[in-house]
């Protein structure tokens, strides 16, 4: 009671959430499972979740959400979560230039697995963003009509995309398993 009194003083009422609030609740699922397809961790996704929605907040906090704030943190949701993925193939590098390399401490086919989602991390890290981009959102469950709409483009493109997509995503894999 004394908590609905307070803010009720504040103006908000404890019943009805804030519209940003019912946005992150509508749309932070979505945007962890797009980050983990990238990341392949789920406390990483739900980090990179955390910095998308703090970005949101900011972004769209004096105007209100706009009616493509969803594509937006789903856009937000690929480009974070590839910038994670660089940003740990940069460190993986320095520490493998100063000696340190992890031995490892599963199972051969644990191993196996890991290394090959980590090479196709790595992998879409280095594609340009636009690739990388439609490749996790449609792999991520989005629809072509959606991915178009995210990427700002016609249903009639995403499959071309896609397809250069993948094929530049298997040069890179292949490109990496021979070096």
């Amino acid at each position: 009671m004394e908590a609905r009194a307070v803010s009720a003083e504040r103006g908000n009422d404890l019943r009805e959430p804030v519209p940003f609030e019912s946005f992150f609740r509508a749309h932070y699922p979505t945007v962890v499972r797009i980050a983990h397809g990238v990341v392949g961790d789920v406390h990483a996704a739900q980090d990179v979740a955390q910095d998308v929605f703090i970005a949101a907040e900011r972004r769209f906090s004096e105007s209100g959400l706009p009616a493509h704030a969803a594509v937006w943190v789903r856009v937000a949701a690929v480009h974070t979560a590839l910038n994670s993925v660089r940003g740990q193939r940069r460190r993986h590098l320095r520490q493998l230039r100063a000696g340190a390399a992890a031995a490892p401490a599963s199972p051969e086919e644990l191993v196996v697995e890991r290394e090959s989602r980590r090479e196709v991390r790595e992998a879409l890290g280095r594609l340009p963003r636009r690739s990388a981009t439609v490749l996790v959102l449609r792999h991520s469950g989005l629809s072509y009509a959606e991915v178009a709409e995210a990427m700002d483009v016609s249903a009639g493109q995403v499959g071309t995309m896609l397809r250069r997509a993948e094929a530049a995503l298997r040069k890179e894999v292949e490109h990496a398993t021979r070096s």
